[in-house]
């Protein structure tokens, strides 16, 4: 058991590595790319990248938990082949499909996006990114199922670095123009698809197998409304922007979002991590309390994280971006907050995703994205980003106890909801005062207080104890019990 523990600790850190490698690329290369684009054209480049990440959840199709899942359902190496094969053909079939629609209804599409139907461009241009992302995306897959961690990390590590330096170099001597932005991408994931050939090649050898399909879409398609829903919880905030304001408090928005994922650095690692080893750990003795104490050891680590961004935001805004861009360090650590939970969710969801019960996530975000359509109509209108910032936090709190419960009923892990809830409470309160006091003209050592109160409720829970406590003796309540 505490060797298992013990890899995913090890694999988790490797992981966290790449993800400050990645995220400290992105960060240095935010502040440059605002340098030479104006804030309405950085806003088109923040729309066209919610259009791919929408596109992107349409490509998985849910293929990515059924992957995931068959992968370890057999030892026999031909049969994995299979299935990462058909995999592979899915996702190739839909990107097939999405340019098929953009040939017919391009013009509209960026219209409807942009505002300008001469934008149709930047579809193609992000559109034939994504075939070689989707490829990359499969091969650095296995590479995780099968515990290649060094692998996964370098040639991610490779794939940033290129997206960088290209896109730099786009801007400064080809246009400094969204367009020029999209070609540096677009050229970074050439380079790394033929860097990666002679490993990829065995994946797209054409050998449909039907019934392997039909597993793979059983499996992954009750998770597509899920997805889509998920875009539509990220993204349709600034699409009730672009309608009530306009491009650059878009621009403005995005930046809050991108500097937002700095919680990634803490979370991204163990979300690669957390599958195949949760998958690899379900037959094992005591794996329900070493769940628990994941559980409850993340929210912790979390919350300090969301805690010391709300510290930071305003001094990173300022000494990076022109001051235009500074209302934008109010929004960062609630939008932390949804980054986090967007991923905590995924660690409560254990229980379903080890039951096959798939479909009620699905079925809970897709209302959840109903809620958050309706809570933007009406907060959006009202108070602009910060209604746009209301409404994904409640959207998320809301989604994530309803799936923590259901998790619980059909797979319990004793685990206390009464003290995962008061941390969570804590956490935000502790926000609120943070970025009260940097908002007014009291003295910056107020902040202060906004720890003290964090310090205060997470001692008064002595999650501490739970935390100590052995495995195989550990006490939590079940979540319906509480």
């Amino acid at each position: 058991m505490f060797a298992a523990f013990k890899r995913l600790g090890a694999d988790s850190l490797l992981y966290a590595f790449m993800n400050v490698g990645t995220k400290l690329i992105a960060f240095l290369m935010l502040p440059v790319y605002t340098s030479y684009l104006s804030k309405a054209q950085y806003g088109a480049v923040y729309l066209i990248d919610q259009w791919t990440s929408m596109l992107t959840f349409l490509v998985i199709f849910g293929t990515d938990s059924a992957l995931s899942f068959y992968y370890y359902d057999t030892d026999d190496k031909e049969k994995r082949l299979l299935y990462v094969r058909n995999v592979m053909y899915v996702r190739l079939f839909i990107v097939a499909l999405l340019f098929f629609a953009v040939v017919v209804a391009g013009p509209w599409i960026a219209h409807a996006l942009l505002d300008e139907p001469g934008d149709v461009d930047l579809l193609y241009l992000s559109l034939m990114t994504l075939l070689l992302d989707t490829i990359f995306v499969v091969a650095t897959t296995v590479m995780r199922f099968e515990f290649r961690t060094k692998s996964v990390v370098i040639w991610t590590l490779v794939k940033m670095s290129l997206v960088a330096v290209l896109s730099y170099a786009a801007l400064r001597w080809l246009a400094a123009t969204p367009e020029g932005l999209l070609m540096g991408r677009l050229v970074s994931s050439a380079l790394v698809f033929l860097l990666m050939l002679h490993f990829t090649v065995k994946y797209m050898v054409w050998r449909v197998r039907w019934d392997i399909v039909k597993q793979l879409l059983a499996y992954g398609a009750p998770l597509v409304p899920t997805s889509l829903a998920f875009w539509a919880i990220a993204n349709v905030s600034t699409l009730f922007l672009k309608h009530f304001a306009s491009l650059e408090e878009v621009g403005v928005f995005g930046v809050a979002l991108r500097l937002a994922t700095v919680i990634t650095l803490i979370t991204s690692g163990v979300q690669m991590a957390w599958r195949p080893y949760s998958m690899s750990m379900k037959d094992r003795p005591g794996h329900r309390e070493l769940f628990a104490k994941v559980y409850m050891a993340l929210l912790v680590i979390g919350a300090v994280g969301l805690v010391a961004i709300a510290t930071v935001s305003p001094w990173l805004v300022e000494a990076f971006f022109k001051p235009e861009y500074r209302e934008a360090s109010a929004y960062i650590p609630f939008l932390s907050a949804v980054t986090f939970l967007n991923f905590y969710y995924l660690i409560l969801s254990t229980g379903l995703f080890l039951t096959k019960e798939t479909g009620y996530i699905s079925r809970v975000f897709t209302l959840a994205a109903l809620l958050h359509l309706g809570l933007n109509a009406v907060l959006v209108p009202l108070w602009l980003s910060w209604g746009a910032v209301a409404a994904s936090l409640i959207t998320y709190l809301i989604a994530v106890v309803f799936i923590f419960r259901k998790s619980q009923q059909v797979y319990p892990v004793p685990v206390s909801w009464k003290k995962m809830n008061f941390i969570l409470v804590g956490t935000l309160l502790a926000l609120i005062v943070i970025v009260y006091v940097q908002q007014t003209p009291l003295a910056d050592g107020w902040v202060l207080a906004g720890w003290g109160l964090f310090a205060a409720m997470l001692f008064a829970t002595r999650v501490d104890r739970d935390l100590r406590r052995p495995v195989r003796t550990i006490e939590g309540e079940n979540v319906q019990n509480t």
